[in-house]
């Protein structure tokens, strides 16, 4: 097979969560390790850190790269999913894995991954561990795919783990309150390992107490640090001032990006304790730079300066759009057009209840069979007082936008992975 050949086999042979949604999760370990024993645990070639959390997982995984890159390591990163090119996913200092290494690794090794039946999320994974062994990363950093006890990343023992917050997502798998979900993402948390909260109150922050003390691991949490003294927001990006570095200038100009800085600062903090050499210039450099050191992309990502602006933003739950609801109304325009497809999994009307009800929506649906029809979501909004029209493709919602939109306007491009994938996919 080539390369085409191989991405559709993976995508067609194997159940892909993102595009079917829970026909193709498979709860628990099993797999994983099977895999695991068969490619010789290429994972405890390197060391790892492990990110979890219902959102900024990804932002954090790209930022904690960045720096270590800088510092001179050699890093792998694994994250999910990708937006226009599979091999986003898995990347040594920046650069995407090759086509070749995909081929050979599936044509190598078929034979006998295919009866463990692993899902696409599992044998990617192990993809991704094979392929950091094989270019001898120094570390690399995983980001969990879904949840965090039961998810296929759970069986390595990191350096370092990270939970970034507790929100309401997948609550079918993951339990239907706060401290259920909070449970299962804890399942990363491992014996004498030290463990960063980003943010946590209540009982969420009590579920991660209790079980960092059961396996006597340390652990610290972001917001208790009060690591960033003031922001300021500017059109490219944030100005932070940190207490160990003044004039931090962070890339990422979303407003979720603040908690993620902090996240990621205490986070350094502890790696430099435990022998990690990261200079002070290399934060400043990976802040700066992460979107060209990494490939990061839909981050309140500005597609257009102007005539009109148009930006993107992969956030798809409530908490996610919170953000972006409080940023668009912080943006100068005369008119707000908004182009929105969701998944039909999530909690779609606590969503659409964050969002303006002055602006002209587009209602419209990813090419995967997990999207909202346009139409279904369109009587939807309506009863939360949103206006506008459906269409039946990404392509055709975004460039009815632009048809629209006079110069002094602003387009945002939201509410699901795929529909950011399918917008930038059209535009470039």
């Amino acid at each position: 097979m080539n390369y085409i050949e191989t991405i559709d086999y993976l995508y067609n042979q194997l159940p892909v969560y993102q595009k079917v949604g829970g026909s193709a999760y498979k709860e628990g370990l099993d797999n994983s390790l099977a895999l695991d024993e068969y490619f010789s645990q290429p994972h405890r070639k390197y060391r790892t850190i492990h990110v979890a959390g219902t959102n900024g997982k990804g932002s954090t995984s790209h930022l904690l790269a960045a720096i270590l890159q800088e510092s001179g390591y050699k890093v792998g990163l694994y994250t999910s999913p990708h937006l226009l090119d599979f091999r986003e996913r898995i990347r040594v200092n920046g650069e995407k894995i090759s086509e070749q290494y995909i081929v050979d690794f599936v044509a190598k090794h078929r034979e006998s991954f295919e009866p463990i039946q692993p899902s696409f999320f599992e044998l990617t994974m192990m993809m991704a561990f094979m392929y950091f062994a094989d270019m001898k990363v120094d570390v690399a950093i995983i980001e969990v795919g879904l949840g965090g006890r039961l998810d296929s990343t759970n069986i390595i023992t990191p350096d370092i783990s990270i939970i970034t917050n507790i929100s309401f997502d997948h609550m079918q798998f993951l339990g239907d309150t706060l401290p259920k979900i909070a449970t299962e993402k804890a399942g990363i948390i491992k014996q004498g390992i030290p463990i960063v909260i980003g943010e946590a109150e209540g009982e969420v922050r009590q579920v991660f107490e209790e079980t960092a003390k059961r396996v006597n691991a340390p652990i610290t949490f972001a917001e208790d640090m009060h690591l960033i003294e003031s922001a300021k927001n500017a059109s490219d990006g944030w100005l932070l001032e940190a207490k160990e570095y003044p004039h931090l200038k962070d890339e990422l100009p979303g407003y979720a990006q603040l908690k993620n800085a902090a996240t990621v600062l205490c986070a350094v903090d502890i790696l430099k304790k435990s022998e990690c050499n990261i200079p002070e210039e290399a934060v400043y450099k990976g802040f700066a730079n992460v979107v060209e050191l990494t490939g990061l992309m839909g981050r309140w990502q500005i597609i257009q300066e102007s005539n009109p602006k148009i930006v993107c933003d992969t956030g798809h739950n409530a908490a996610g759009i919170k953000y972006i609801a409080e940023q668009l109304a912080h943006e100068t325009y005369k008119n707000l057009h908004i182009v929105l497809g969701m998944v039909n999994d999530k909690d779609i009307s606590s969503v659409l209840a964050l969002l303006p009800k002055d602006a002209i929506y587009y209602f419209t649906k990813a090419s995967i069979p997990r999207a909202m029809n346009e139409d279904n979501l369109k009587v939807l909004a309506e009863k939360q007082g949103l206006k506008g029209n459906s269409y039946p493709t990404v392509a055709e919602a975004v460039n009815k936008a632009m048809e629209n939109a006079v110069s002094d306007d602003f387009i945002f491009i939201g509410g699901s992975n795929f529909v950011v994938a399918d917008a930038l996919e059209y535009l470039k």
